[in-house]
């Protein structure tokens, strides 16, 4: 059975959020400035990494102090809806934004309307354009991400058998960031027996997910393995393996929450799939968002900045911070991962 979002917000906040997010390190300085209000936009609701990620946002705004965090996002992924969110956000006159972004170059002329009126204009986990942002926080770098990806299925697969990627849009930043990385790492002489045959798009939508995995059953009958880097799509592929009673004979890895893939790993659809914590992500997003709403940090280039319980973040001449540390799941870890996240 997958966990509903609310089982794990339940989980939280009947005190799970204390090992999750760490020790609660308040910002005095800040009490008595200005009240700020930071919208937090993802790319749909109803996503358990999103909530995940909006938990660790209100504990950054919780710790800056007389901050409201707004949370919102379209309901569905597209990035049409996503700049109507944004245009009622920038007309109520919010002090920061921080965008999970549905389309990196799109979006920018509505962040750059937002920056125009003095609005502080951040992306996180899928990365508006440069020109469009102060900065970027990110998940772990792109490449550690990409090649852990496939190295993790070859594992599996012992370096043998037809492979497929099932990712979000075609259109997330992230996503496509990663795939590029995935192969590059592919273009290695030991991946020589494990080719990549397809790459689909499950519009993070659960359903077509499932749709999208089956297509791939049909049309490649010798397809061994599928990475999905995306916490719906590693669902949806999931339960298409076990449905279609290819379990042991297809395999599936990528990214998701350990509360989440455990029954697929349990029921050994799953060998090893990785994720970093999305409630870091959200935190730091928000805990820069404020930093740089109140004069605290820049954002710039080449900076660096203490966020809290992650520490000195530094930011790099791209525009860039990164979270540290990249987390690998496997039968030996998932069981003390799943009661957190």
């Amino acid at each position: 059975m997958i966990l509903h979002r609310r089982d794990i917000l339940r989980a939280l906040s009947a005190g799970g959020a204390a090992g999750l997010l760490g020790a609660t390190l308040p910002y005095p300085a800040f009490a008595q400035q200005k009240k700020l209000r930071i919208a937090m936009v993802v790319k749909v609701l109803g996503i358990t990494y999103f909530d995940v990620s909006r938990h660790g946002g209100q504990k950054a705004a919780d710790e800056l102090g007389d901050v409201e965090l707004i949370y919102t996002a379209p309901t569905k992924a597209t990035v049409e809806d996503q700049i109507q969110v944004i245009d009622s956000l920038i007309a109520q006159r919010v002090d920061a934004l921080v965008i999970s972004a549905n389309d990196a170059n799109a979006l920018v002329p509505t962040a750059k309307k937002a920056m125009a009126r003095g609005i502080k204009v951040l992306s996180f986990d899928s990365g508006i354009a440069p020109e469009g942002r102060i900065m970027h926080v990110n998940a772990p770098h792109d490449d550690l991400i990409g090649a852990s990806d496939v190295q993790n299925i070859a594992k599996t697969l012992n370096y043998q058998g037809e492979v497929a990627i099932l990712s979000a849009t075609s259109q997330a930043t992230n996503q496509n960031l990663w795939i590029v990385k995935m192969k590059d790492e592919w273009k290695k002489p030991e991946y020589a027996k494990m080719p990549l045959v397809s790459v689909v798009y499950g519009d993070d939508v659960l359903d077509k997910s499932y749709r999208e995995a089956q297509g791939l059953f049909k049309a490649f009958p010798n397809l061994r393995g599928i990475i999905s880097p995306t916490a719906v799509g590693i669902i949806g592929a999931s339960k298409a393996v076990g449905d279609a009673g290819l379990t042991g004979k297809v395999f599936v890895t990528g990214h998701g929450l350990p509360s989440e893939v455990k029954p697929a790993m349990d029921a050994g659809i799953i060998q090893t799939f990785q994720l970093w914590n999305p409630a870091d992500l959200g935190y730091a997003g928000v805990m820069f968002a404020g930093l740089i709403a109140r004069g605290q940090a820049t954002g710039a280039p080449n900076t660096t900045t203490h966020i809290g319980y992650l520490g000195d973040m530094p930011i790099e001449s791209d525009g860039q911070t990164y979270l540290p540390k990249l987390l690998v799941f496997d039968k030996s870890n998932i069981d003390e991962f799943a009661k957190q996240f």
